[in-house]
C-alpha cells in the first residue's frame, strides 16, 4: 500500500496547473447514457474515481476509449448491453448511483446497487428516489438494489427538495432531459458543477435553464445528441493547493483556477492574513505568505455559495497554525471530523464537540506517521505535513488517488519535499 513521505518546513514557490473537476467529470460521464451518439469529454482528470466509473460504464455496454495519461475521454453508448449496475462496482464510489436515472430515462428500467463511498456520514439516497418516483418511476428496494421501471417513459414533474442535495439535483436533471414535458426542481443545489452539467446537457440538445439558482427547469427532449465538452476546473483541488501554499508559506500561482467559484474560500484566506490575488479573466489565483503569522478564523460549512464542506479538513489544517482559537462547524455531513485525531498526532490542538471543532493554534507542528481516513481528510494531512517540522508519513493514500491527480508531482514542482513509496519499499 502506497504512502507519502513529506519533509516539511520548505516554502512553496512556483505554478500549479488545476485539473478538471472530479465532482463534475463523474456526472458528465454518466450523461453519455442519455444518447446513442459519441460524447467526448476533454480536461478529464485521471483519478481512481473517474477510472472506476469508466469500468462501470463499460459493464453497461458503453465503449470507452481513454488512453492512460490522456485528458480526453471518448464515450459511446450506442447500444446498452445491460441495465444492471452491480454492487461490486457501485460500492467503490457513491457517484456511480447516478446511472440509475439515465438508464431508466433511456431504457425504461434499471437495477442499481445502493452506493458506497467515503465513510463521512449516512448520505441517504431518498431524495434521489423521491425525484424519480415523482417522474413516474416504479421503485423497489430489494437485497441492497434499487429496481426501477418506467415502461412508458418518465414524465415531467414539479419536485421540491426537502433539503439541498447536489447529488439528487444532478440525478433529477439527468433523468428529466428525456422525460415527457417539463420538470421543475425547487430548492435545487447551486454548485458550479450543477451549472457545468447543465451546459453539457444543453450542448447535447437538452433544454435546461436556471442552473446555479434554486429553481431549475428542464424541458424533456425526444432524444439527445453527442457532444464535445470540456470539464470545468476543479475548485476543490484549487482550494486545496491554495491552502497548502498558505500553510507552508511562499508564493504560488494556480493556473486554470475557477476564481469565481472560490469566493468563500478566498474571503476566509484573506481573513487569516494570506495575500490572495485572483484574476478571473486569466483564470489565475496567486497565494502569498512570507513570514507573516496566520490569524484564527471561524466558519461554518454551507451549500454553495457558502464555504464548501470539501475544503473544511484542509482549512482545519491551516488554522491549526494560526494565532488564537478558530471554531469550525460542519453542517453538511456528520462524522466529517475524522482527520482531527490525525492532525493532533502532528501536534495540533483540536477538540471536537459534536458537529463543532475548536482549534487552538500552535506555533509549530511536528512530523509523525498518520493515516488517511477519507478523500478530503487525507489531503489535510499533506497540508499539515508540508508545514510541520521533520518527516510526516501519510498512510492509506489510496483515498488521495481518488480525487487528486499527480499531487506529489505538482507540489514537488514548487519545492515541496514529498515522495511516494510503495508498501514493499523500506
Amino acid at each position: 500500500m502506497d504512502r507519502l513521505h513529506i519533509t516539511g518546513g520548505t516554502p512553496l514557490h512556483g505554478r500549479i496547473p488545476v485539473s478538471g473537476a472530479k465532482n463534475s467529470a463523474l456526472k458528465l460521464m454518466v450523461a453519455c447514457l442519455l444518447t446513442d451518439q459519441p460524447v467526448e469529454l476533454t480536461n478529464m482528470p485521471n483519478l481512481a474515481d473517474t477510472r472506476f466509473l469508466a469500468q462501470l460504464l463499460e459493464t453497461l455496454g458503453v465503449e470507452v476509449y481513454w488512453p492512460k495519461g490522456s485528458s480526453t475521454c471518448h464515450l459511446n453508448a450506442a447500444e446498452l448491453k445491460s441495465t444492471i449496475a452491480p454492487y461490486e462496482q457501485v460500492r467503490k464510489m457513491r457517484a456511480s448511483f447516478n446511472v440509475l436515472g439515465p438508464l431508466v430515462a433511456r431504457s425504461g428500467h434499471a437495477t442499481v446497487s445502493l452506493p458506497g463511498g467515503c465513510a463521512i456520514g449516512a448520505r441517504p439516497v431518498d431524495l434521489h428516489l423521491q425525484a424519480l418516483e415523482a417522474m413516474g418511476a416504479d421503485l423497489r428496494v430489494e437485497q441492497g438494489y434499487v429496481k426501477a421501471a418506467a415502461i412508458h417513459g418518465l414524465k415531467g414533474a414539479h419536485i421540491n427538495f426537502s433539503t439541498v442535495s447536489v447529488g439528487a439535483t444532478e440525478h433529477a436533471m439527468l433523468a428529466a432531459t428525456l422525460a415527457k414535458g417539463e420538470t421543475i426542481l425547487e430548492n435545487a443545489a447551486r454548485e458550479p458543477e450543477i451549472e457545468d452539467l447543465a451546459q453539457c446537457l444543453n450542448s447535447m440538445g437538452a433544454q435546461v435553464t436556471g442552473a446555479g439558482t434554486p429553481v431549475i427547469r428542464i424541458k424533456g427532449a425526444e432524444a439527445l445528441k453527442g457532444t464535445v465538452y470540456p470539464v470545468m476546473p476543479d475548485r476543490i483541488e484549487a482550494g486545496t493547493f491554495a491552502m497548502a501554499a498558505a500553510a507552508a508559506g511562499g508564493d504560488v500561482t494556480l493556473d486554470g483556477a475557477p476564481v469565481a467559484a472560490l469566493g468563500a474560500l478566498i474571503s476566509k484566506l484573506r481573513e487569516a492574513g494570506v495575500t490572495v490575488d485572483g484574476d478571473e479573466a486569466a483564470s489565475t489565483l496567486r497565494i502569498r505568505r512570507n513570514g507573516s503569522a496566520l490569524k484564527a478564523v471561524s466558519l461554518s460549512t454551507q451549500p454553495h455559495p457558502g464555504f464548501p464542506t470539501d475544503l473544511q479538513a484542509q482549512f482545519m489544517a491551516l488554522v491549526s497554525l494560526a494565532e488564537g482559537t478558530s471554531i469550525i462547524r460542519e453542517t453538511i455531513f456528520e462524522n466529517r471530523f475524522m482527520h482531527a485525531p490525525e492532525l493532533s498526532r502532528l501536534g495540533a490542538d483540536i477538540t471536537v464537540r459534536g458537529q463543532e471543532a475548536v482549534v487552538k493554534g500552535v506555533k509549530q507542528l511536528t512530523g509523525a506517521p498518520v493515516m488517511a481516513t477519507d478523500l478530503r481528510a487525507s489531503v489535510s494531512l499533506v497540508i499539515a505535513g508540508l508545514a510541520a517540522e521533520g518527516e510526516t508519513v501519510v498512510n492509506r493514500i489510496y483515498h488521495l488517488d481518488r480525487g487528486f491527480e499527480r499531487l506529489e508531482e505538482k507540489l514537488g514542482a514548487c519545492g515541496a519535499k514529498i515522495v511516494r513509496r510503495s508498501g514493499e519499499e523500506e
